[in-house]
């Protein structure tokens, strides 16, 4: 079925890394999948099922050894040069560790500023710096903080200097990988009550990488269940947490005493 709106396809991903004693593991397994703008796609799944790996790939950060993937309607293994700036710029990644993720010895202006210094090298320094204080305005941080460096940050705190970085060049698509799971649960809250603010404010698209069926309970239009590299299941939120099809999916349901209400206003049950 076509489906309106497609911002990114992604067809027959494959993945594998070698093992020490001379074999392999396929991280990515045929992997297909479409996004739509808007919406919130979860990939839910263990830790190790290949969840991080089908991130990396997506931002060109891992080359796929099979697969396509289509975003904007251009071939974005492909692209080059001109092209492949323009497309990046398009698709901005959020990591799990927001400590490792900035530069410690980058002021936070500069950390922020530095994806507008690469892909609009033309903007001013007048406008950089009035964009770089709308993010920071945007993820809930004072103009003040732009001098400081990161150690002078708490982890939630850092994590929304991350945010403020990927939304610098005003992405359609953001990969959040596990982005509170390095975060004390309360705090997690918070900036995933953020991602939603921003996903309607900044027109947003996200894939969101989880284990925590809680979590992706929260903010998920669509859920992708990941075992072993593959995709045993991908449906509406709704479809999945409410009548799931697979054992699998099932058991990391579970294995949560009591699912949150989800944004469209259902709980799993």
């Amino acid at each position: 079925m076509i489906r309106d709106n497609l911002l990114l396809v992604a067809r027959g991903l494959r993945k594998s890394f070698a093992l020490p004693d001379g074999g392999s593991i396929r991280a990515v397994d045929g992997v297909d999948f479409d996004l739509c703008s808007g919406e919130t796609l979860a990939v839910v799944g263990e830790s190790g099922c290949g969840k991080t790996t089908l991130a990396r790939l997506l931002v060109r950060l891992e080359q796929p050894e099979e697969g396509e993937i289509n975003f904007l309607g251009c071939d974005w293994l492909r692209a080059s040069g001109r092209e492949l700036r323009q497309l990046r710029r398009q698709m901005q990644m959020i990591f799990q560790d927001p400590y490792s993720s900035l530069d410690p010895r980058q002021r936070i202006a500069s950390a922020i500023g530095e994806p507008l210094r690469i892909h609009e090298p033309g903007t001013s320094s007048s406008d950089r710096r009035r964009r770089i204080e709308e993010v920071m305005d945007a993820v809930g941080l004072g103009q003040e903080s732009l001098d400081r460096y990161p150690h002078e940050y708490s982890g939630g705190q850092r994590q929304r200097v991350a945010i403020a970085r990927a939304l610098a060049l005003r992405p359609k698509l953001v990969v959040a990988d596990e982005p509170v799971s390095a975060l004390d649960p309360s705090i997690g809250a918070q900036i995933l009550d953020l991602l939603v603010r921003l996903q309607t404010e900044y027109g947003l698209t996200y894939l969101f990488i989880s284990h925590s069926m809680p979590v992706v309970a929260q903010l998920a239009t669509r859920i992708a269940v990941m075992r072993e590299g593959r995709f045993v299941e991908i449906g509406s939120a709704e479809q999945i947490l409410n009548r799931p099809a697979q054992p699998y999916t099932k058991t990391l349901i579970d294995a949560v005493p009591e699912l949150p209400v989800q944004p469209g206003g259902f709980t799993a049950g």
